[in-house]
């Protein structure tokens, strides 16, 4: 079996070798799973450090919705990208987030696991089915679809 079809483990420099985002705005720590052109599992881990929870609210910090939909964009990104040879010179713009639904807020201190299949991919676009989930129960779910354009 060839590494692109093994469900395999990945770390951070992997994931900045593929992603253009850095700190603050970096919202995958590991990849769990990666099965090529199919499904991509990544966590995130939300600490009281995080910048936003400052704003997001006082005395009562939750990540906000936006960050959840970006991280699952993220971890698309890495599935979309990671087997292209040009995945250095491309970017991934949103084109549309379909059927958006947030069922629990996240915390600090939860780590969320953002569950990828790719729905469609093609050489200048991807649907992503993503669900955002916090021990096992959905925080977050959408359907994302992305541009996948030149740097």
């Amino acid at each position: 079996m060839s590494e692109s079809s093994e469900r395999v483990e990945r770390d951070i420099g992997w994931i900045m070798s593929i992603l253009p985002h850095r700190y603050p705005f970096l919202l995958v720590d590991r990849v769990l799973e990666f099965e090529a052109g199919k499904r991509l599992v990544a966590i995130k881990n939300f600490t009281i450090n995080e910048e936003f929870f400052v704003g997001h609210f006082p005395n009562h910090p939750v990540v906000p919705g936006v960050l959840l939909i970006e991280g699952m964009a993220q971890a698309g990104g890495l599935l979309a990208l990671a087997e292209r040879e040009e995945r250095d010179r491309k970017l991934m713009y949103f084109a549309g987030i379909d059927r958006a639904r947030f069922r629990k807020p996240v915390v600090p201190g939860d780590q969320v696991r953002f569950e990828i299949e790719m729905l469609v991919l093609r050489s200048s676009a991807c649907r992503l089915s993503a669900q955002a989930k916090v021990d096992g129960k959905v925080a977050a779910e959408a359907v994302l679809t992305a541009a996948i354009v030149d740097r």
